[in-house]
């Protein structure tokens, strides 16, 4: 299996190829919240790039959950919180779905051969998912405006760490070896690492810090969304 890291989806159309994977990262929060989502029963979720969308979405009934600069969008019924996205709330619906970064990031690959949300807490299922798979894997960090951050760059580190322990990767990237030794030297405490962060700070100025403890854990859940090009939805098996 052959990996790259896209640290930014200004980046992507340097990377893209038409039969790649590609695994969207949204650490904090949008990747972790939509496993969350997931993991307490939604059906499907839609994602859309832009606030205008999710308010027509809106306005024909469909819960929708909507975040612009870490703040919760005032006409949604979610904001980016995985905290947000009980299974009282969500089991069985379907979910409108617009963020900052990852739903950006999204509608940026949603083009390749296969497209799936990436996070700590599916590492594991999404690694045996890809090896499954088989073809060139590309990971593309959402970073925050299109520029880069650290916490999705730890997810691509620990990511290529874990199929490396397996002998199951091959890369020639400068990108993958930074993550690698951005994520080696996290690991052992990621969670003090990235408290000197810029999105860090943006979640204690919004009261959200508690999120960043729960994106970090890994393998609380064993599935892995996909997008469906047909039905344009994000779906598990």
């Amino acid at each position: 299996m052959i990996l790259n890291i896209c640290l930014s989806p200004a980046l992507y159309p340097f990377y893209k190829k038409e039969n790649d994977t590609v695994i969207v990262v949204d650490i904090f929060r949008a990747c972790t919240t939509i496993c969350t989502a997931f993991a307490n029963g939604a059906s499907a979720i839609i994602p859309v790039a832009d606030i205008e969308e999710a308010k027509r979405y809106k306005s024909q009934g469909y819960p929708v959950g909507a975040e612009r600069n870490t703040q919760k969008c005032d006409f949604a019924d979610f904001g980016n919180s995985p905290f947000d996205y009980t299974r009282e709330k969500v089991e069985g619906k379907e979910i409108v779905f617009t963020t900052t970064n990852g739903t950006y990031a999204i509608e940026q690959s949603r083009g390749c051969k296969t497209l799936l949300i990436g996070a700590f807490s599916n590492i594991d299922a999404l690694a045996k998912k890809c090896i499954e798979i088989g073809e060139r894997t590309v990971i593309i960090c959402a970073g925050w405006n299109n520029r880069v951050n650290i916490e999705d760059t730890l997810f691509g580190g620990a990511f290529a760490e874990k199929l490396l322990i397996e002998n199951l990767v091959n890369f020639d990237s400068d990108a993958v070896k930074i993550a690698l030794q951005l994520w080696q030297s996290a690991k052992h405490d990621p969670l003090n690492y990235i408290k000197d962060t810029e999105h860090y700070q943006r979640l204690i100025d919004n009261k959200a810090e508690g999120d960043a403890s729960f994106c970090l854990q890994q393998n609380t859940i064993n599935l892995v969304p996909y997008y469906d090009r047909v039905e344009k939805k994000l779906k598990i098996d």
